[in-house]
């Protein structure tokens, strides 16, 4: 597709610090950025236009609105940043959508720079969100991590009954902590996959109301019995079940709770979720079945990977599942390592996450949960969905599960005593 350049005026950003001594003040240097929309985009219907800067050193962003005009240059402090650019816009369909874009890893000299961004479309799928993700875990008293006991929520944001059959919840195969070249690059197209669970179902078995809530649970049982600082799972929606090739790691399967079908995943003993949370989780709508897809959508892709040790060539293999399939997904990092988000801005433009640094032991006990913007009249909260996890989600909070069941919320087993719509919003 042919793309057209439009140049949006910036506004004159603040430098990142300064030296006490004036004559030794940091520069700021030159940044030019040339916002690439799609030639089907009508750019005089552009409106709400943002651009972020993200300082990848300092982990400080700064952002500025973007009106009609012609000046595309801003002054910052040198560095390495992302950048990103989001705007909203009337389709030729009548249909709204969100205009996003982002690029990573831009280095800004002290001589400046310029780059392109290109943006993409994206418009609201209308259906099940990721309510919240429990990847950390709790620890067991003797301070041992706890396996088992992450769960994953889905939530019905819109007005109408939303049937869960066949959704498909997927993990990235890339970390937002370790970026390469690769090869063939994909993430305009497609999110690079390793594990694929989907739920059961003809088609209307499993309705979710406005309002209500998927629990699918790792194991689906009461993991008191097992670690005192634990909740209890037994009431879960669905668990993903693994059936390990290898004996020192292997599953509960609950059979009075429904197990997810398997479609893929990387490892040959248990998938868990990544406990640091350096990756992407998301659900699809899956239009093909099973075989068809493992049989069409395997996807290779080589590297380099540099160490001390000299540079060496690198392949993995995977899976991809086209964007438009894609019905919602969440970039987890950590704050010192975040770099970049595995997926096209059209898709997530912002991360989140439960630790500031890497192996960060206050993380356990924490989740991340999707922000409520207001409760209807029905009571039933209307969760952010903007697809920025930055601003759609409240981090490093409270799991929903702990709170509900009045169970430990850290390692001296103090149990929470105060219930949240969202870890912040107190009901």
């Amino acid at each position: 597709m042919i793309n057209k350049n439009i140049l949006f005026p910036v506004l004159a950003l603040g430098v990142f610090g300064a030296c006490s001594d004036n004559a030794c003040d940091p520069v700021p240097a030159k940044a030019g950025v040339h916002i690439s929309v799609p030639a089907d985009i009508d750019i005089s219907g552009l409106r709400d236009g943002s651009l972020t800067f993200y300082n990848i050193s300092s982990g400080e962003s700064l952002s500025t609105p973007c009106g009609a005009g012609l000046s595309v240059e801003t002054m910052v402090q040198p560095g390495v940043y992302n950048i990103s650019y989001s705007a909203t816009v009337t389709l030729a369909n009548g249909v709204e959508a969100a205009l996003r874009g982002q690029i990573a890893g831009v280095q800004i000299t002290p001589g400046g720079a310029s780059t392109t961004l290109s943006t993409f479309a994206a418009v609201d799928t209308d259906d099940l969100i990721i309510s919240e993700l429990f990847f950390t875990g709790t620890l067991q008293t003797s301070g041992n991590q706890y396996n088992g006991d992450q769960y994953i929520k889905l939530y019905n944001n819109t007005g109408h009954t939303v049937y869960a059959d066949g959704l498909t919840i997927f993990e990235s195969q890339f970390l937002t902590t370790q970026k390469f070249n690769y090869t063939p690059d994909l993430i305009a197209s497609d999110v690079s996959v390793d594990a694929l669970y989907t739920i059961p179902g003809s088609g209307t078995d499993y309705p979710v109301e406005p309002g209500e809530e998927l629990l699918i649970a790792d194991i689906a049982i009461d993991h008191r019995e097992i670690n005192r600082n634990s909740f209890d799972l037994s009431h879960a929606d669905f668990e993903w079940y693994d059936q390990s090739s290898t004996p020192a790691y292997t599953d509960i399967d609950n059979p009075a709770v429904e197990n997810l079908d398997k479609w893929y995943c990387y490892t040959l003993s248990i998938w868990q979720l990544h406990n640091r949370g350096l990756k992407a989780y998301g659900i699809a709508r899956i239009p093909v079945d099973k075989d068809e897809y493992l049989s069409g959508y395997r996807y290779t892709v080589e590297y380099d990977q540099t160490t001390a040790a000299g540079t060496f060539p690198m392949s993995k293999t995977c899976y991809r599942l086209p964007n438009e399939w894609v019905v919602d997904i969440v970039n987890c990092s950590v704050e010192s390592e975040y770099l970049w988000n595995v997926c096209t801005p059209a898709l997530d433009m912002g991360w989140t996450h439960c630790g500031t640094v890497d192996g960060d032991k206050n993380r356990y006990f924490h989740a991340v949960r999707r922000k409520v913007l207001t409760l209807g009249a029905d009571g039933h909260p209307l969760l952010s969905d903007t697809n920025n996890s930055s601003q759609d989600f409240n981090s490093f909070v409270t799991p929903s599960e702990i709170e509900r069941q009045g169970t430990a919320a850290g390692i001296d087993g103090k149990p929470a005593s105060t219930q949240t719509y969202d870890g912040v919003m107190p009901k």
